[in-house]
């Protein structure tokens, strides 16, 4: 959806600074925060997709005014909410007052570092030969959905080259609503930076996005 997190090319935002050393969390609540999430997402109540639409979600004057883990937060009480895992009066109260409703999975201690080192790959077999090869021009689809996407805002209708074909993937756009995985073939395109931005953009500039091939179109 067009977001308030999709900020690229977008002006009056200030310089990204990287933090120096910067730590893993800058907070206790920042830790338990993480680990509510990763253990409420074991459950497969929604998935890592349905996770990022409804960070995505949240109005944009509450997203730009959050820090990161403010937005994962208010995310995982939506999520928690919609799902009937815990009710508004639960997360107001900050305990039960009703009989827990099951999940299909929990996580627990034992393998608990050996299940996140293996990941949650998803990558899937092809049902089809690729659209699209290395080297070929494309053009990214200028499309506005009102759900979930990964196709940047600014490189849409703009023309980019294939540099890589990484395979079949899970599509986000309907796994993050229960739609299937509608494994979906994924590439690298490279825009230069003119292209994106017109002759203000560095000459020699190029971005790279990992774009699926719905959102391509051939150039």
């Amino acid at each position: 959806m067009n977001g308030a997190q999709d900020l690229g090319g977008a002006h009056g935002f200030g310089p990204v600074v990287p933090e120096p050393n910067e730590p893993v969390f800058h907070a206790e609540w920042e830790r338990r925060v993480f680990a509510m999430a990763m253990a409420m997402g074991y459950t497969g109540a929604w998935n890592l997709d349905g996770s990022r639409a409804t960070r995505e979600s949240l109005p944009p004057a509450q997203y730009l005014g959050s820090s990161y883990y403010e937005i994962w937060l208010a995310a995982l009480e939506k999520q928690v909410a919609a799902t009937g895992l815990a009710t508004p009066d639960e997360l107001a109260a900050g305990q039960a007052l009703e009989p827990s409703k099951p999940v299909t999975r929990v996580l627990a201690h034992d393998g608990l570092e050996a299940r996140f080192r293996a990941g949650f790959p998803s990558s899937r077999e092809p049902a089809a030969a690729a659209r699209f090869a290395v080297g070929d021009p494309v053009i990214a689809r200028n499309v506005h959905p009102t759900g979930h996407t990964r196709l940047p805002r600014y490189v849409r209708g703009r023309r980019g080259r294939v540099e890589c074909v990484d395979g079949t993937f899970v599509f986000p756009d309907t796994n993050a609503y229960g739609a299937g995985e509608n494994p979906t073939w994924l590439y690298t395109v490279s825009f230069t930076a003119q292209e994106l931005w017109g002759p203000s953009g560095d000459p020699g500039g190029t971005v790279t996005v990992a774009a699926f091939e719905p959102y391509l179109e051939p150039a």
